[in-house]
């Protein structure tokens, strides 16, 4: 067995969302895989925490923060010129991370509000691709790894835009698969299901609902933010070098839940 093909040694990664969380477990999975991480989000404080985490654990790696909203076009941009400037501009791998969402009933949805969902789940994962497209296109190989959710594959109570941002996702993912892969680019996503964050805390905490949400996950758990990493980390290393247009669900088979 070739040993670099479980390595990244020398590889840049850029994942977005990656101060807390699902992005900061991603982080640390591809750090402890040989990778140098690039860190964007909106809270330069918690970037700046993740930072100093990471490098203690990690300390012969590189991880650099730039405090964004992908949401905002304007500071996508921003952030390229970031990336471009680093060192010799270039780039192996990408995670779309970054998520926000507001659970209502459809009819209760400001035009604002539900467009800024799709802003910062669907168009910013397809505008930092497409403007960070030759930068990967450097190297022979490189990834796109899109953070989905099992929402966008069916119903669950997250509200009408959130699914609908993520089943465009899913589908950006194929299609991008497809288009990109003369060029050496794989394009692959994970769609998680409940999983233990920040985020999700306040939800999991009714007692009422944690139980119809264990009902309906086989494994009888929720899930944790290193075990989408660990999808995450897959899906990018040369191991995985046939796989381009999947998605990995990691649900606990909440999916395959029938009767």
């Amino acid at each position: 067995m070739d040993p670099k093909r479980w390595r990244l040694d020398g590889q840049l990664a850029l994942v977005t969302g990656g101060s807390a969380g699902i992005g900061r477990a991603i982080a640390r999975e591809l750090l402890g895989f040989g990778a140098n991480v690039l860190l964007a989000a909106r809270d330069s404080a918690g970037l700046d925490t993740a930072r100093a985490e990471l490098l203690e654990d990690f300390p012969e790696r590189e991880v650099e923060c730039f405090a964004a909203d992908v949401g905002d076009d304007e500071q996508r941009r921003e952030l390229l010129d970031w990336v471009e400037d680093l060192g010799d501009g270039s780039l192996h791998i990408l995670v779309n991370n970054a998520g926000t969402n507001t659970s209502k009933p459809t009819t209760d949805y400001g035009d604002e509000e539900w467009r800024q969902i799709f802003e910062t789940n669907l168009f910013s994962a397809f505008e930092l691709s497409r403007y960070l497209h030759p930068l990967l296109t450097r190297h022979a190989a490189s990834s796109i790894v899109n953070v989905g959710s099992v929402s966008g594959l069916t119903h669950v109570r997250t509200g009408a835009p959130y699914g609908m941002s993520k089943a465009a996702m899913h589908q950006m993912t194929r299609n991008l698969a497809v288009e990109w892969a003369e060029d050496g680019v794989r394009v692959n996503a994970v769609a998680p299901w409940y999983i233990r964050t920040r985020r999700t805390s306040s939800k999991l905490a009714n007692p009422d609902y944690l139980d119809d949400v264990l009902l309906r996950t086989p494994m009888g758990r929720v899930g944790e933010p290193e075990e989408v990493a660990a999808a995450v980390a897959f899906l990018c290393l040369p191991a995985a070098g046939y796989i381009t247009g999947e998605c990995i669900a990691v649900d606990g088979g909440f999916l395959r839940y029938g009767f």
